[in-house]
Protein backbone atom coordinates (compact mmCIF):
# COMPACT_ATOMS: atom_id res chain seq x y z
CA UNK A 1 0.00 0.00 0.00
CA UNK A 2 3.11 2.24 0.52
CA UNK A 3 4.68 1.60 -2.49
CA UNK A 4 1.56 2.26 -3.94
CA UNK A 5 0.90 6.04 -2.77
CA UNK A 6 4.81 6.38 -3.48
CA UNK A 7 4.47 5.62 -7.27
CA UNK A 8 0.83 7.50 -7.53
CA UNK A 9 2.55 10.75 -5.80
CA UNK A 10 5.33 10.54 -8.42
CA UNK A 11 3.19 10.49 -11.79
CA UNK A 12 1.32 12.83 -10.44
CA UNK A 13 4.12 15.31 -9.71
CA UNK A 14 5.80 14.34 -12.94
CA UNK A 15 2.22 15.21 -14.73
CA UNK A 16 2.02 18.38 -12.79
CA UNK A 17 5.52 19.60 -14.00
CA UNK A 18 5.03 18.60 -17.13
CA UNK A 19 1.71 21.19 -17.69
CA UNK A 20 3.53 23.97 -15.28
CA UNK A 21 3.31 27.00 -17.67
CA UNK A 22 6.22 29.39 -17.21
CA UNK A 23 5.32 32.48 -16.21
CA UNK A 24 7.46 36.14 -17.18
CA UNK A 25 8.90 38.19 -14.40
CA UNK A 26 5.73 40.61 -13.63
CA UNK A 27 3.70 37.25 -13.61
CA UNK A 28 2.21 37.41 -16.46
CA UNK A 29 1.65 33.52 -18.31
CA UNK A 30 4.24 33.59 -20.80
CA UNK A 31 3.10 32.54 -24.88
CA UNK A 32 3.93 28.70 -25.51
CA UNK A 33 7.33 28.67 -27.96
CA UNK A 34 6.41 29.20 -31.94
CA UNK A 35 6.13 25.46 -33.34
CA UNK A 36 5.98 26.91 -36.91
CA UNK A 37 6.03 30.64 -38.56
CA UNK A 38 4.66 31.51 -41.94
CA UNK A 39 6.21 34.13 -43.59
CA UNK A 40 4.40 35.64 -46.47
CA UNK A 41 6.19 36.71 -49.82
CA UNK A 42 5.21 39.62 -52.28
CA UNK A 43 4.23 39.17 -56.05
CA UNK A 44 7.62 40.61 -57.26
CA UNK A 45 7.75 37.82 -59.57
CA UNK A 46 5.97 34.89 -60.40
CA UNK A 47 4.61 32.34 -57.89
CA UNK A 48 7.23 29.78 -58.94
CA UNK A 49 10.29 31.89 -59.06
CA UNK A 50 9.42 33.47 -56.00
CA UNK A 51 9.29 30.36 -54.24
CA UNK A 52 12.78 28.75 -55.78
CA UNK A 53 14.39 31.65 -54.52
CA UNK A 54 12.89 31.89 -51.09
CA UNK A 55 12.56 27.81 -49.99
CA UNK A 56 16.17 27.41 -49.78
CA UNK A 57 16.37 30.29 -47.69
CA UNK A 58 13.33 29.49 -45.27
CA UNK A 59 14.85 25.75 -45.27
CA UNK A 60 18.23 26.93 -43.89
CA UNK A 61 16.61 29.70 -41.24
CA UNK A 62 14.10 26.42 -40.08
CA UNK A 63 17.09 24.56 -39.12
CA UNK A 64 19.14 27.13 -37.96
CA UNK A 65 16.28 28.58 -35.72
CA UNK A 66 14.52 24.69 -34.74
CA UNK A 67 11.69 26.57 -36.03
CA UNK A 68 9.80 25.15 -39.19
CA UNK A 69 8.98 28.13 -41.55
CA UNK A 70 5.98 28.19 -44.31
CA UNK A 71 6.00 30.28 -46.76
CA UNK A 72 3.01 31.96 -48.56
CA UNK A 73 2.99 33.51 -51.50
CA UNK A 74 0.59 36.33 -52.36
CA UNK A 75 -1.52 36.93 -55.27
CA UNK A 76 -1.45 40.95 -54.90
CA UNK A 77 1.21 43.08 -52.85
CA UNK A 78 -2.46 44.86 -51.26
CA UNK A 79 -3.17 41.27 -50.31
CA UNK A 80 -0.10 40.83 -47.53
CA UNK A 81 -1.77 43.17 -45.28
CA UNK A 82 -5.12 41.71 -45.13
CA UNK A 83 -3.85 38.39 -45.02
CA UNK A 84 -1.06 38.90 -42.34
CA UNK A 85 -3.99 38.83 -40.12
CA UNK A 86 -6.49 36.85 -41.87
CA UNK A 87 -4.20 33.55 -42.18
CA UNK A 88 -2.18 34.43 -39.00
CA UNK A 89 1.18 35.09 -40.77
CA UNK A 90 3.84 35.57 -38.30
CA UNK A 91 5.85 37.78 -40.50
CA UNK A 92 6.51 38.71 -44.08
CA UNK A 93 9.46 39.69 -46.65
CA UNK A 94 7.87 43.44 -47.04
CA UNK A 95 8.30 45.74 -50.06
CA UNK A 96 8.70 49.14 -48.93
CA UNK A 97 5.51 50.39 -49.46
CA UNK A 98 4.14 47.38 -47.95
CA UNK A 99 6.20 47.42 -45.12
CA UNK A 100 5.19 51.14 -44.17
CA UNK A 101 1.72 50.04 -44.84
CA UNK A 102 1.64 46.86 -42.70
CA UNK A 103 4.02 48.97 -40.14
CA UNK A 104 1.25 51.91 -39.57
CA UNK A 105 -1.65 49.12 -39.99
CA UNK A 106 -0.32 46.04 -38.07
CA UNK A 107 2.60 47.71 -35.80
CA UNK A 108 5.35 44.91 -37.88
CA UNK A 109 8.75 45.06 -36.89
CA UNK A 110 11.29 44.97 -39.63
CA UNK A 111 14.61 42.50 -38.76
CA UNK A 112 16.90 43.04 -42.07
CA UNK A 113 17.14 43.46 -45.84
CA UNK A 114 19.40 41.64 -48.66
CA UNK A 115 22.70 43.57 -49.46
CA UNK A 116 24.87 42.49 -52.87
CA UNK A 117 27.39 44.19 -54.06
CA UNK A 118 27.10 46.78 -50.99
CA UNK A 119 23.84 47.75 -52.70
CA UNK A 120 20.42 47.17 -50.10
CA UNK A 121 18.27 49.57 -51.85
CA UNK A 122 16.03 50.00 -55.15
CA UNK A 123 14.60 52.66 -56.71
CA UNK A 124 10.76 53.05 -59.42
CA UNK A 125 11.24 53.36 -63.20
CA UNK A 126 9.40 54.92 -65.20
CA UNK A 127 9.48 53.66 -69.59
CA UNK A 128 8.09 53.52 -72.28
CA UNK A 129 9.24 52.10 -76.14
CA UNK A 130 11.60 54.24 -77.81
CA UNK A 131 9.04 54.29 -80.41
CA UNK A 132 6.14 55.72 -78.65
CA UNK A 133 6.78 59.38 -79.27
CA UNK A 134 6.61 59.75 -75.54
CA UNK A 135 9.17 61.69 -73.76
CA UNK A 136 7.86 63.61 -71.07
CA UNK A 137 4.50 63.95 -68.72
CA UNK A 138 2.10 65.92 -71.64
CA UNK A 139 2.80 63.59 -74.44
CA UNK A 140 0.86 60.42 -72.08
CA UNK A 141 -2.47 62.30 -72.59
CA UNK A 142 -4.68 59.79 -73.80
CA UNK A 143 -2.28 56.80 -73.64
CA UNK A 144 -2.65 53.28 -71.59
CA UNK A 145 -0.44 53.34 -68.24
CA UNK A 146 0.45 49.80 -66.79
CA UNK A 147 1.09 50.34 -62.74
CA UNK A 148 2.01 46.86 -60.82
CA UNK A 149 0.29 47.33 -57.62
CA UNK A 150 -1.54 50.19 -55.11
CA UNK A 151 0.93 49.19 -52.31
CA UNK A 152 3.83 49.61 -54.25
CA UNK A 153 6.12 52.12 -54.38
CA UNK A 154 7.92 51.29 -57.53
CA UNK A 155 4.54 50.84 -59.40
CA UNK A 156 2.59 52.65 -58.04
CA UNK A 157 3.94 56.42 -55.88
CA UNK A 158 6.76 56.79 -58.19
CA UNK A 159 3.95 57.48 -60.90
CA UNK A 160 1.62 59.28 -58.57
CA UNK A 161 4.36 61.67 -58.18
CA UNK A 162 5.32 62.16 -60.88
CA UNK A 163 1.77 63.25 -62.37
CA UNK A 164 1.35 65.40 -59.48
CA UNK A 165 4.77 67.25 -60.34
CA UNK A 166 3.89 67.53 -64.23
CA UNK A 167 1.07 69.25 -63.17
CA UNK A 168 -1.78 66.47 -63.12
CA UNK A 169 -3.91 66.11 -60.47
CA UNK A 170 -6.02 63.38 -61.19
CA UNK A 171 -3.86 60.63 -63.77
CA UNK A 172 -7.41 58.42 -64.82
CA UNK A 173 -9.24 61.29 -66.64
CA UNK A 174 -5.78 62.13 -68.12
CA UNK A 175 -4.94 59.07 -69.62
CA UNK A 176 -6.89 56.72 -72.15
CA UNK A 177 -6.58 53.56 -69.77
CA UNK A 178 -4.71 52.30 -66.19
CA UNK A 179 -4.63 49.10 -65.06
CA UNK A 180 -2.62 47.15 -62.42
CA UNK A 181 -0.07 43.83 -63.37
CA UNK A 182 0.48 42.55 -60.17
CA UNK A 183 4.04 41.90 -60.76
CA UNK A 184 6.58 43.91 -62.15
CA UNK A 185 7.30 41.92 -64.89
CA UNK A 186 4.91 41.49 -66.30
CA UNK A 187 4.32 45.79 -66.50
CA UNK A 188 7.72 45.69 -68.41
CA UNK A 189 6.40 43.20 -70.68
CA UNK A 190 3.07 44.89 -71.61
CA UNK A 191 4.97 48.16 -72.51
CA UNK A 192 7.44 46.08 -74.28
CA UNK A 193 4.89 44.38 -76.43
CA UNK A 194 3.00 47.29 -77.00
CA UNK A 195 0.01 46.08 -74.62
CA UNK A 196 0.68 49.56 -72.63
CA UNK A 197 2.40 52.58 -73.38
CA UNK A 198 4.05 53.36 -70.53
CA UNK A 199 4.66 51.12 -67.00
CA UNK A 200 6.28 51.78 -64.00
CA UNK A 201 8.46 48.90 -62.05
CA UNK A 202 11.22 48.60 -59.94
CA UNK A 203 14.84 48.80 -61.33
CA UNK A 204 16.35 45.05 -59.86
CA UNK A 205 13.31 43.68 -61.97
CA UNK A 206 13.87 45.61 -64.58
CA UNK A 207 17.67 45.10 -65.25
CA UNK A 208 17.74 41.60 -64.20
CA UNK A 209 14.97 41.13 -67.42
CA UNK A 210 17.12 43.36 -69.71
CA UNK A 211 19.97 40.93 -69.30
CA UNK A 212 17.67 38.11 -70.23
CA UNK A 213 15.42 39.69 -72.76
CA UNK A 214 17.98 41.94 -75.34
CA UNK A 215 14.93 43.77 -76.25
CA UNK A 216 14.19 45.63 -73.55
CA UNK A 217 17.87 47.60 -73.89
CA UNK A 218 17.31 48.17 -77.37
CA UNK A 219 13.48 49.00 -77.51
CA UNK A 220 12.21 50.44 -74.11
CA UNK A 221 13.47 53.78 -73.11
CA UNK A 222 13.67 55.29 -68.89
CA UNK A 223 11.47 58.79 -68.59
CA UNK A 224 11.95 58.94 -64.44
CA UNK A 225 13.42 57.48 -61.48
CA UNK A 226 12.27 57.26 -57.78
CA UNK A 227 14.68 58.32 -54.63
CA UNK A 228 16.23 55.13 -53.43
CA UNK A 229 14.35 52.81 -50.79
CA UNK A 230 14.90 49.79 -48.86
CA UNK A 231 15.08 46.22 -51.00
CA UNK A 232 12.71 43.85 -49.65
CA UNK A 233 12.59 43.42 -45.90
CA UNK A 234 11.68 40.73 -43.77
CA UNK A 235 9.38 41.97 -40.79
CA UNK A 236 7.33 40.01 -38.01
CA UNK A 237 4.68 40.78 -35.71
CA UNK A 238 5.19 42.42 -32.96
CA UNK A 239 3.63 39.80 -30.65
CA UNK A 240 6.17 37.33 -31.86
CA UNK A 241 7.42 35.24 -29.05
CA UNK A 242 11.05 37.34 -28.44
CA UNK A 243 13.25 34.12 -28.14
CA UNK A 244 12.37 33.04 -31.95
CA UNK A 245 12.37 36.53 -32.78
CA UNK A 246 16.21 37.01 -31.37
CA UNK A 247 17.13 33.98 -32.88
CA UNK A 248 15.59 34.34 -36.43
CA UNK A 249 17.54 37.76 -36.41
CA UNK A 250 20.68 36.41 -35.58
CA UNK A 251 20.57 33.88 -37.89
CA UNK A 252 19.80 35.79 -40.75
CA UNK A 253 22.54 38.11 -40.35
CA UNK A 254 25.07 35.77 -39.50
CA UNK A 255 24.78 33.75 -42.66
CA UNK A 256 27.24 34.89 -44.80
CA UNK A 257 30.10 34.00 -41.84
CA UNK A 258 28.81 30.56 -42.17
CA UNK A 259 29.34 28.34 -45.25
CA UNK A 260 26.52 26.67 -45.78
CA UNK A 261 25.17 30.06 -45.66
CA UNK A 262 26.69 31.63 -47.83
CA UNK A 263 25.76 28.80 -50.73
CA UNK A 264 22.25 29.66 -50.02
CA UNK A 265 22.57 33.54 -50.24
CA UNK A 266 24.56 32.62 -53.85
CA UNK A 267 21.17 31.17 -54.68
CA UNK A 268 19.08 33.79 -53.56
CA UNK A 269 20.94 36.32 -54.93
CA UNK A 270 22.87 38.51 -52.10
CA UNK A 271 25.96 38.38 -50.53
CA UNK A 272 24.39 39.15 -47.35
CA UNK A 273 21.41 40.45 -44.77
CA UNK A 274 22.18 43.71 -42.90
CA UNK A 275 20.31 44.47 -39.65
CA UNK A 276 17.42 47.18 -40.73
CA UNK A 277 14.93 49.43 -38.60
CA UNK A 278 11.97 51.65 -39.45
CA UNK A 279 14.16 54.57 -40.03
CA UNK A 280 15.57 53.22 -43.30
CA UNK A 281 12.12 53.48 -44.79
CA UNK A 282 12.56 57.52 -43.98
CA UNK A 283 12.42 58.48 -48.04
CA UNK A 284 9.07 56.49 -48.10
CA UNK A 285 7.22 58.07 -45.48
CA UNK A 286 8.76 61.32 -47.04
CA UNK A 287 7.27 60.60 -50.87
CA UNK A 288 3.94 59.55 -49.13
CA UNK A 289 3.77 62.77 -47.22
CA UNK A 290 4.58 65.12 -50.42
CA UNK A 291 1.66 63.29 -52.40
CA UNK A 292 -0.57 63.65 -49.72
CA UNK A 293 -1.02 59.45 -48.44
CA UNK A 294 -2.40 58.91 -45.24
CA UNK A 295 -0.85 55.14 -44.51
CA UNK A 296 -3.48 54.27 -41.41
CA UNK A 297 -6.51 55.37 -43.77
CA UNK A 298 -4.94 54.34 -47.20
CA UNK A 299 -7.26 51.94 -49.31
CA UNK A 300 -4.60 49.91 -50.81
CA UNK A 301 -7.44 47.68 -53.15
CA UNK A 302 -6.97 47.80 -56.88
CA UNK A 303 -9.45 49.04 -59.17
Amino acid sequence: MGKALIIVFFCLTVISGCNKTETTPNGKVAPPAEKNILIGLIPELNIFEQLERYEPLAGYLSQKIGVNIKLKVLTRYGNIIDNFVSTGMDGAFFGSFTYTLAHAKLGVEVLARPERNGESTYHGLIFVRKDSGIRNVDDMKGKVFAFVDKATTAGYLLPLAYFKKGGIEDYRTFLKETYFTGTHDDAIYDVLNRKADIGAAKNTVYYRLANIESRIKNELVILERSPDVPENGLAVRKDLDIAVKKKLKDAILTMHEDPDGRIILKKFGADKFISTTDSDYSGVYEYTNKIGLNLSKYDYINE
